[in-house]
């Protein structure tokens, strides 16, 4: 967190006496002032698979709810113990219901929404709401309130001061205190909701904490394929400013490929693709969809079927992959196929792209095949089948870490009321290749 002065340290305040606390507390201590004119963030913050790690002893608490190493290393382990494929990405909602069939009584201090990731408390939000439920469903409704303002040497003004509220508790302890939030969000100034945690989770809790116009900020990779385009395409639809931290993790993925046609000599292939190839870890497609769609929107492409391809028909892993055809603008055919491929080692969100194949068929000229990889990974299965005879432009693709604080300080700087045009564009079509 930014160096702050501590106007109020964490103090545990009952539920009803949340709000006229806090405006004691402005009134008092800053005569009258209403903190930093900038915005208000709503976070989701279950973390269960911090929680499970540490009820099961294989990480010491206390619970803080945004990425640690040794989370990382604790859940790849646990993927292993659990019995899971090894290509389980860490952040599978699967693992943390796994671990929660082991036995463990082991507890630990709890402080999310007390902590704050530095890059998002840099952009000085005016009050963060964490919602904090436990695995204890019975636990009853705990509410803490804490106040702070940029040190003078960071440029902290008393117009910059915040505040933070968390609200902890059972699931339904948190269901039925649902009215605390109104008061605190206010209209008067932005509000953010960060959904940490799986879409696969009840939607009545969502739809209670984001409705419009308070900004949406999901993770498709997190719960079922279907579930996941399902939100985003319903919010787009809706109207609302949704942003997804998959979609922004292909960001290097669509910057590497925008390189590789820019040359002048390169650039009218892109008129002439006749196939597409894309590889996911794992049997989370929705990312290569997403992929996938943006490359099919950006050229024209109309989508014509998309089928399941059953495991047993050359995939390399126990989940089949999608087969989809395209037609261009001048009427040929494009065929798509988007697989899973089996990592020992896969990135923390399930469903990462390994590679990605596109061949072009210009008219009069060879063949041009272009393959990008993830510096993760090979792709010696795209380079097979007969690519020798094409000419062939490979890259590989950097890859930045992969942690959710940071993406969503990127998101919070930007200022973003909309959704991005490219993922509007983008999530409808990904959610029809996806078969039924």
């Amino acid at each position: 967190m930014s160096a702050q002065l501590t106007l109020q340290a964490p103090l545990d305040v009952p539920p009803a006496e949340v709000t006229p606390y806090l405006d004691r507390l402005w009134k008092g201590m800053l005569e009258g002032s209403s903190g930093a004119a900038t915005f208000t963030l709503l976070v989701w913050e279950p973390s269960w698979l911090e929680q499970q790690l540490v009820r099961v002893g294989l990480i010491d608490g206390p619970i803080r709810g945004f990425d640690r190493s040794d989370l990382m290393t604790a859940a790849r382990q646990a993927v292993s113990d659990c019995g899971l494929p090894l290509s389980t990405a860490p952040m599978d909602p699967r693992l943390a219901w796994a671990l929660g069939q082991k036995p463990g009584h082991q507890s630990s201090a709890d402080l999310r929404g007390q902590v704050v990731e530095s890059a998002i408390s840099a952009h000085m939000p005016r009050r963060l709401i964490t919602l904090a439920p436990t695995l204890d469903a019975g636990r009853p409704l705990e509410t803490m309130v804490a106040a702070y303002c940029p040190l003078p040497e960071e440029g902290g003004t008393g117009a910059a001061c915040g505040d933070a509220v968390v609200l902890r508790g059972g699931m339904g302890a948190i269901q039925q205190n649902l009215h605390l939030i109104q008061p605190l969000v206010g209209d008067d100034l932005p509000c953010w909701v960060w959904w940490n945690s799986s879409l696969d989770e009840p939607l009545d809790m969502l739809e209670a904490l984001a409705p419009l116009p308070r900004r949406l900020v999901i993770d498709t990779s997190l719960g079922s394929p279907r579930r996941c385009l399902d939100v985003l395409v319903a919010r787009i639809d809706a109207g609302q400013a949704v942003n997804d931290l998959n979609w922004l993790r292909l960001r290097s993925w669509r910057e590497s490929l925008a390189m590789v046609f820019d040359p002048p000599s390169r650039r009218d292939a892109l008129d002439h693709v006749v196939q597409l190839d894309i590889d996911v870890e794992g049997d989370h497609p929705v990312k290569g969809l997403l992929l996938g769609a943006w490359i099919a929107d950006r050229l024209g492409w109309h989508l014509i079927a998309s089928r399941p391809i059953p495991a047993d028909s050359g995939s390399s892993s126990e989940s089949g992959g999608i087969a989809a055809e395209f037609e261009r603008t001048d009427g040929v055919s494009v065929q798509f196929r988007l697989m899973p491929v089996p990592m020992g080692m896969p990135k923390a969100h399930p469903g990462a792209i390994v590679g990605l194949r596109l061949i072009c068929e210009p008219t009069g000229r060879p063949q041009l095949c272009v393959i990008l990889c993830s510096e993760s990974g090979g792709c010696m299965r795209l380079e097979s089948g007969g690519m020798a005879a094409l000419e062939l432009a490979e890259e590989v693709v950097p890859l930045p870490e992969e942690h959710e604080e940071m993406e969503m300080a990127r998101l919070l700087s930007g200022g973003h009321d909309s959704t991005n045009p490219l993922l509007a564009s983008a999530a409808p079509l990904a959610a029809r290749i996806l078969p039924d």
